[in-house]
């Protein structure tokens, strides 16, 4: 099978614009319902009376249409051997309803792998900006990419 990126297609400080995505209330809400039900996630008027001054969208829902957004911009058209998982997701601002979110990833680093040839990994910075071009959270992960050069 052929796919579009292989390891050796990501280059260190080469950035990736991976689309946007509207986030809506009704999507915040249904997210948190089932999946982290705190009271500023499911209800507006404790969101207001929160220290967020809001409903706001759970990290973990950020985290999965960033997910989302990788996967339509490059991972179902790579060689992706899938991944040990992220480092340092912090939620800088919250993920208010009716923001765009738009998600970037630069490669910082890419090792070939010395006992299976065939594979490398590729370490990856994540930025995620709402509308307003403010940072709303960033994450760091590594995933491993079969090589174009041993693609039989």
């Amino acid at each position: 099978m052929s796919f579009k990126y292989y390891w050796e297609d990501f280059q260190v400080g080469k950035r990736l614009n991976l689309g946007s995505t509207l986030v809506t209330k009704e999507d915040i809400v249904l997210f948190a319902r089932s999946f982290d039900p705190q009271s500023f996630h499911i209800d507006e008027s404790k969101g207001r009376d929160s220290v967020f001054g809001g409903l706001i969208a759970s990290g973990w829902h950020t985290c999965s249409l960033v997910m989302r957004l990788m996967c339509d911009s490059y991972l179902l058209q790579s060689a992706s051997l899938g991944s040990p998982g992220m480092d340092n997701i912090k939620w800088v601002l919250p993920v208010r309803p009716n923001d765009t979110i738009s998600a970037f990833q630069t490669t910082t680093d890419k090792k070939a792998s010395k006992s299976k040839p065939d594979r490398g990994a590729v370490k990856s910075f994540y930025e995620v900006m709402n509308h307003r071009d403010q940072l709303v959270m960033t994450m760091e992960g590594v995933g491993f990419f079969r090589c174009r050069s041993t693609e039989k």
